[in-house]
């Protein structure tokens, strides 16, 4: 019997847990949290739960030894390590988190190993990937050209459940989710690169109807410019990848990044209330050399109808409670009242969202607008919707990998026909299908 070693009961561990088991497959989840491990092995007898911290290499060396594949769902700074043991013991690892140098230096090591590293395979990155290129070999297999492409991806509460200023709930690391709001971003669009520095992130951003959604806004996605080798298009003259979020984010964020809310920067709090810190960053603003880009540096209680206040003063951040820290930072400060008013509740509902838009172009001068989309929503109670697309093509890959369907070997993300077009037909079996349409006008590009 096929043995699974998963590192990590996070988030998104569930439906990769029980997907295994339910194909028979012995996984063991070690994790610093075993109780909620065992929660999710659900008494299954193929199941195991093992008490280890990610620090803990030692005991990390054998457990990957004595499985037939690692699946590592820890931080992504640990995966490097997690595949190096893989190597020593010739074992293939599977993780959803992005490749970085480190990993992609693995790919010699891989190679002549005889084993996959596959990464980045779960919904952003992932999905977006698999579906990605799935309209692109179409359009090339047309002897066509990609003339612009849009990705668009993003993870938001249900339309019922966007009940507060920021209409946003965590369901994922909270952190993570404002900490990307410090990324710089690049794209190309009409033959121009755009590169937009951190603190203008959300300013302009795109808007997009989308069904079942609504009107939602876009901010750009780190770079985006790697993705025209990585797809293959280098015919294109625009390539946006961007994040979904419900309207007035971008302003409230833009606000609230102008005041240096998400600075990293270490400040002594001791006797500060929140409306202290909100007076100081105001005051630190006004000295510089521009002003917070939508509206006023009023003080906190100045009467506006601005989203901005709105959502500053529902966080609390207006309030003459204490902060009750020493030495800390306004990131830290800031990030901890969002997720303490934030997460999403057991009985709300989350939502995923993922459109691309393609302009293609024909050697007979044709053009046609292609989308590809999918809105998914969780189930209370069970998975939501960001742990089922995260983890169902992870757990559809190492199913393959064990099964020899995936000749490959070296370190990979899902851009490739042989792991792409099954993860696809099978996510479809299981309710997660990304809907194409063709032949669409030139009106519905993104404008």
């Amino acid at each position: 019997m096929k043995k699974v070693l998963v590192l990590g009961s996070g988030l998104v561990a569930r439906p990769i847990i029980r997907y295994l088991l339910n194909k028979k497959f012995q996984v063991t989840v070690a994790s610093n949290t075993p109780d909620r491990a065992l929660e999710m092995i659900d008494g299954d007898p193929l199941g195991e739960s093992v008490n280890w911290d990610a620090s803990e290499e030692s005991s990390l060396d054998p457990m990957i030894e004595s499985h037939d594949i690692t699946v590592s769902l820890l931080p992504f700074g640990f995966h490097v390590g997690v595949a190096t043991l893989c190597l020593k013991h010739k074992k293939s690892m599977v993780t959803t988190s992005y490749v970085k140098p480190e990993m992609k230096a693995l790919d010699g090591a891989a190679r002549e190993a005889g084993v996959i590293l596959l990464n980045e395979l779960g919904l952003d990155p992932g999905i977006d990937h698999m579906s990605t290129m799935r309209i692109i070999n179409h359009i090339h297999d047309r002897e066509g050209a990609v003339l612009e492409f849009y990705s668009f991806c993003g993870a938001l509460p249900a339309p019922e459940a966007a009940d507060n200023p920021f209409k946003y709930k965590f369901t994922w690391s909270p952190k993570g989710v404002v900490m990307a709001g410090n990324n710089d971003g690049v794209y190309l669009r009409h033959g121009e690169i755009i590169e937009i520095q951190t603190r203008d992130l959300f300013k302009n951003p795109i808007l997009v109807d989308c069904p079942q959604a609504g009107v939602l806004e876009v901010y750009p996605n780190r770079d985006s410019l790697a993705y025209k080798d990585l797809y293959g298009i280098p015919e294109t003259r625009t390539l946006y990848r961007g994040t979904f979020r419900n309207r007035g984010w971008c302003e409230i964020l833009d606000y609230m990044k102008q005041l240096n809310l998400f600075s990293y920067d270490p400040i002594d709090m001791t006797g500060m209330t929140y409306a202290d810190l909100i007076s100081r960053q105001l005051a630190v603003s006004s000295r510089q050399s521009s002003p917070p880009h939508h509206g006023t540096t009023a003080p906190p209680h100045h009467t506006t109808t601005a989203p901005w206040h709105h959502a500053l003063k529902w966080l609390g951040l207006y309030d003459n409670t204490p902060i009750n820290r020493g030495v800390a930072s306004p990131f830290d400060v800031v990030s901890d009242l969002m997720i303490r008013k934030m997460t999403l509740k057991e009985n709300e509902r989350d939502m995923i969202v993922i459109q691309h838009t393609f302009l293609a172009g024909y050697s007979d001068g044709r053009k046609e607008v292609i989308k590809s989309r999918i809105v998914d929503f969780g189930n209370p109670g069970k998975d939501t919707a960001v742990a089922r697309t995260v983890a169902l093509p992870a757990a559809i890959g190492t199913e393959m990998i064990l099964m020899g369907e995936i000749p490959a070997t070296g370190v990979h993300i899902p851009v490739i026909p042989e792991i792409y077009t099954p993860i696809l037909n099978q996510l479809e079996t299981l309710g997660i299908k990304m809907v194409e349409e063709y032949g669409l006008p030139l009106s519905e590009n993104i404008s």
